[in-house]
């Protein structure tokens, strides 16, 4: 599941203009310029597969309250408002895409966020 779960993220987050996948703490990561938007969770030994990424604010407050199932607040940077998502349970792809839209564009330089828009 591991697996399939991280090249499904995978190939959302490198989909998104100039976007860059380098480990972060052992984890697949991605990025956007210098910026971390998304990383993979499967190391800390509380038995859960997940990713985080970072949201706007009051997503993560939202989510983690109306959907606990699938949305989390992960350690590190949830006092940043990064959101989990937990991948081990019944996922929704096309909101996981949108969430990783959503990251992307909180952290990437203006020309890349003009290059995604110009994409249409």
């Amino acid at each position: 599941m591991a697996r399939s779960a991280s090249a499904r993220l995978r190939s959302i987050c490198l989909a998104l203009p100039e976007a860059d996948e380098r480990l972060s703490h052992g984890e697949p990561s991605w990025f956007a310029g210098k910026k971390m938007f998304v990383t993979f969770s499967d190391h800390h030994h509380d038995d859960r597969l997940a990713f985080w990424c970072a949201a706007p604010a009051g997503v993560q407050e939202h989510l983690v309250a109306s959907d606990p199932v699938h949305f989390f607040r992960p350690p590190y940077v949830g006092h940043r408002g990064w959101i989990g998502i937990y991948l081990d349970v019944a996922v929704d792809w096309d909101r996981v895409k949108d969430l990783v839209l959503d990251a992307y564009c909180l952290v990437a330089p203006a020309r890349l966020t003009a290059a995604l828009e110009a994409e249409g």
